[in-house]
């Protein structure tokens, strides 16, 4: 399957809504078609802080490497296809024995991390719009496939493009409450092994609707996520501790705060789930979008009722050229006025700041109620 096959097909099959799970599971299957592995997985990532927000490890790599691997990836961050590095380059793939022109042996994450599972390479392809990467496919090969090609890469980095579009899609919230949501945040408690001690009824409540998938016998001990999000806390010489918001398979969002605690001499870390607060979404929302930061900033000044006049006089700028910006806007968005703008954000996503009650307690219209006519 050449690069433009892999492309059409994945288009077709990724057109509408689609969960971020559901995006990655079909990219996987027509990538794989194309660009066999032995051992692979998907990752939905935080574009602010790059950790897994959700994923599909099913057929990823096992459990005793995750903790090292999370070490290496989001504490280190010094091996030389460090998702972070990656996102510093152009494109949206990378080989590993590429980047270190032959010499696998340099790299630690090859070394602590794929020798000892008997795999030879690892190709990534980044789910990424140029400015904000939104997820991660990791394809690797062991001594009986044939190494990675160019044609690989191709038809890898042809994938990349339609598969961000409908993860970003994907992270869109949509769907009504059928009813309020708890409103407070609860606990979880991971051990020096990162193993879960303990965790209140709230924080299940929140865990148990991240999108995230194990293969049988895998992810007893927790998400991924969790993992993650506690090594990198466990990292930080700060002690701000770590902080990412993750989609939930039904439109809403989670966010997660960890913080390393010592208890009698063992450092554990403590994570708050909850439901994220309204006020961080509307960014998110328009981020997805693929606005530029001053398309950003006037279509919130949009928002919040501000004229066209209103807006150039904050900004320094002439009346015209928030017009061009908000052409620019509607075009994104997939609108024609200021009025359906602010019905897609606000009456599509139930963003805050919506006058007309009543809402959930995540400030969202409750099931069956709409603003008045």
């Amino acid at each position: 399957m050449n690069p433009s096959e892999t492309t059409a097909r994945l288009e077709r099959g990724l057109r509408g809504e689609a969960s971020a799970l559901a995006v990655l599971d079909h990219t996987a299957r027509v990538l794989l078609d194309a660009v066999p592995a032995d051992v692979w997985c998907g990752v939905v990532l935080d574009p602010s802080t790059l950790l897994d927000t959700g994923g599909q490890h099913r057929s990823g790599f096992p459990e005793s490497s995750m903790r090292r691997l999370f070490e290496i990836e989001h504490v280190e961050q010094d091996d030389v296809d460090n998702l972070r590095a990656l996102t510093r380059r152009p494109g949206r793939t990378s080989l590993l024995s590429r980047s270190t022109h032959g010499r696998l042996g340099d790299s630690k994450y090859y070394r602590e991390i794929l020798h000892p599972l008997g795999l030879t390479d690892e190709l990534r392809l980044l789910l990424r719009d140029g400015r904000r990467t939104w997820g991660l496919l990791v394809l690797c090969r062991d001594a009986h496939t044939r190494p990675f090609s160019a044609a690989d890469l191709a038809v890898a980095e042809a994938a990349g493009v339609p598969a961000c579009a409908a993860l970003r899609r994907s992270l869109l919230l949509s769907g009504v409450d059928a009813g309020p949501l708890p409103d407070a945040p609860g606990w979880v408690v991971l051990g020096s092994d990162l193993t879960v001690r303990s965790m209140s009824p709230t924080a299940q409540h929140w865990i148990d609707r991240l999108q995230e998938r194990h293969a049988p016998g895998r992810g007893a001990e927790g998400p991924y996520l969790l993992r993650a999000l506690a090594v990198q806390a466990r990292g930080e010489s700060t002690g701000a501790g770590a902080h990412v918001r993750a989609p939930a398979g039904d439109g809403r969002w989670i966010s997660l705060r960890a913080w390393p605690v010592d208890q009698g001499g063992e450092t554990t870390t403590v994570v708050s789930v909850g439901p994220t607060d309204p006020a961080e979404l509307t960014a998110l929302v328009l981020d997805v979008y693929g606005l530029s930061p001053r398309a950003r900033q006037i279509a919130q000044y949009v928002l919040l009722g501000l004229s066209t006049s209103e807006i150039a006089g904050r900004l320094g700028v002439s009346g015209y050229t928030v017009q061009d910006h908000l052409k620019q806007i509607f075009d994104k968005v997939g609108v024609r006025s200021r009025r359906e703008l602010v019905a897609e954000l606000f009456l599509r996503h139930y963003l805050p700041r919506l006058a007309h009650p009543p809402l959930s307690t995540d400030g969202r219209l409750l099931s069956g109620e709409g603003p008045p006519a």
